[in-house]
């Protein structure tokens, strides 16, 4: 599939596009606006590995993280955050809390980042500070505890020693100050206690700061380097990323959505659609009028100069050299399905005919629907029924009407049969064709759809060829190859499809045709009612450039003549 088609189904969705874009940028726009803005306030701890454990290989870099990691986990218990809510008498529940606590280590550090969401800036600051604070302490507490009972045991030791060194010391100091003599043996062993006592003392004390020491070397411990701030701004909803992000997605669902429309419609859109599914030369393109009215008028004959009428030259063109070494004389115009606007070309292309001085019958075959008669405003009592039940001389010399338009003769359906198929498959139908051939140069007859009905096939099998008529986004594809297989079963020489009611949105390059042709046909087409009427589109920066160039050169132009 070349590129090209997706630039055709771009600019075809054009719309859609800008519609999903507008709409996902709109609604995350206001979502944005709408939702409360949540502001995150984020604080550091430092880890202080104890003296003991910071050995300098791989163990202890590893060691170094996991212990981070741990941290990371404490700090979001359970016992911490009922500390917190307790301190700052929050009113959130301990899930609440935990979910707007986000815990990060730094990786290859000893750095903890600890943020806290709220929609309080101050709020959040407060609980990232109590919340480092309530884990300190914890943290310290927990450390403390394994040296607690040795700890204790000792100062309580040390303080019976320092009581009874107390009494020694009194002691010694009664027997010194006496003068009764024979107490020099209770002094000397006084002083020998009190020695031992001072000697217990200094070796309880030693124990205890060796305990203070090794308390020391093994905690480790927290400390805040970076405390919380009030946040200044909202860290979501990120206005303008949502918008762009909204942008995008809106964008890309509308492609989407255009690709799968895309993909399951199955109806043939543009002459390239004719080539690739049937296989068959595109003769010719209509565009679909703006009005819908004038999708059933005469363009060709009451308005000559449209840009859509010299559509209907191209098609007889385009006829005329479909087959080069068999003339065509008669031609079918048939389609897959009603309503796709066969008899409207049909009617127009006989004027197209008839104006390039072909001596042109339009015969409207359609003895079940017939509409001709109406779009020339004729009455159809007498008519190709009439010439099929009676003699084919006095029909073809009684029943055709003369047109205002010269060259052209119709002949109208007639009254209706009860066996159209009969009637047009009988040896009356080929002689009745075959006078009108010795009469006129060209012979145009619109048949039912083929699919419809049987009329079609039949008649196919009797004229020089057939075209089919695809509407442009109606007709199926599966529909357009049933009918061509049917015509070709029963020995029909397809001269090519016409694609009716071709939509500005799907033609493409074929578009600029039809622009072409309007800038040179514009300035002459006429309304029905004799008012000038111009078919405008908007131009492009370049096209309304030329445009000015142009009416400048000819006002210079005019000034010098």
């Amino acid at each position: 599939m070349e590129i090209r088609y997706y630039f055709d189904l771009l600019r075809r969705w054009a719309w859609l596009l800008l519609l999903g874009i507008v709409l996902g940028g709109g609604l995350a726009f206001a979502a944005s606006r709408l939702t409360t803005p949540v502001y995150s306030a984020t604080t550091t701890l430092l880890v202080s590995e104890s003296k003991n454990s910071a050995t300098p290989d791989y163990t202890g870099l590893l060691t170094s993280e996991r212990l981070a990691k741990t941290y990371s986990e404490l700090i979001k218990k359970r016992p911490v955050l009922e500390e917190v809510i307790k301190n700052l008498q929050l009113s959130l529940s301990v899930q609440a809390l935990a979910a707007s606590v986000i815990v990060q280590p730094v990786r290859d550090t000893l750095l903890i980042q600890v943020s806290v969401e709220n929609t309080n800036a101050q709020l959040a600051a407060r609980i990232a500070a109590e919340l480092t604070k309530v884990f300190i302490e914890k943290n310290t507490d927990l450390q403390s505890s394994r040296f607690e009972a040795s700890r204790q045991n000792l100062a309580d030791e040390l303080s019976s020693l320092d009581k009874e060194i107390k009494s020694a010391q009194a002691s010694l100091e009664a027997v010194k100050a006496s003068a009764t003599p024979g107490l020099e043996s209770d002094r000397a062993r006084l002083e020998t206690s009190l020695s031992e006592l001072r000697r217990s003392y200094a070796s309880l004390l030693q124990s205890y700061e060796q305990i203070r020491v090794a308390e020391a070397q093994t905690v480790n411990n927290v400390f805040v380097v970076d405390p919380p701030e009030a946040p200044r701004g909202a860290v979501r909803p990120n206005t303008s990323f949502n918008t762009i992000a909204g942008l995008v997605i809106g964008l890309l669902l509308a492609i989407a959505l255009a690709l799968l429309i895309e993909y399951l419609d199955d109806t043939v859109k543009t002459p390239d659609d004719v080539q690739q599914i049937l296989g068959l030369t595109a003769l010719g393109t209509v565009l679909r009028q703006t009005n819908p009215e004038r999708n059933k008028m005469l363009i060709t004959a009451t308005q000559p100069k449209s840009s859509f009428s010299e559509s209907f030259r191209t098609l007889r063109t385009n006829i005329q050299f479909s087959s080069v070494d068999k003339p065509i004389h008669s031609i079918l115009v048939t389609s897959a399905g009603p309503g796709e606007g066969k008899s409207t070309l049909a009617a127009n292309l006989a004027v197209a005919m008839a104006q390039a001085g072909h001596h042109t019958v339009l015969v409207d075959a359609d003895l079940r629907r017939p509409s001709l008669h109406r779009l020339f405003d004729i009455t159809d009592q007498a008519g190709l029924t009439n010439g099929l039940v009676t003699d084919s001389v006095v029909a073809l010399n009684g029943n055709l009407h003369v047109s205002p338009i010269e060259n052209l003769r119709i002949l109208t359906s007639g009254p209706r049969p009860p066996n159209p198929a009969e009637l047009l498959g009988s040896k009356r139908m080929h002689n009745l064709l075959e006078a009108l051939k010795q009469e006129s140069d060209m012979i145009i007859i619109d048949s039912p759809p083929a699919l419809a009905v049987a009329d079609a096939s039949i008649l196919a099998s009797k004229v020089d060829g057939v075209i089919l008529v695809v509407e442009s986004g109606a007709t199926r594809r599966g529909l357009a190859q049933k009918a061509k297989a049917q015509l070709e079963q029963v020995g029909a020489h397809m001269l090519g499809v016409a694609v009716n009611k071709l939509s500005a949105r799907s033609a493409g390059e074929y578009y600029y045709y039809y622009y072409y042709n309007y800038y040179y046909y514009s300035s002459d087409e006429k309304s029905p009612d004799g008012e000038r009427k111009v078919i405008r589109r908007k131009s492009s920066h370049s096209e309304k450039t030329l445009r000015a160039r142009v009416k400048r050169l000819i006002a210079r132009f005019r000034t010098t003549t």
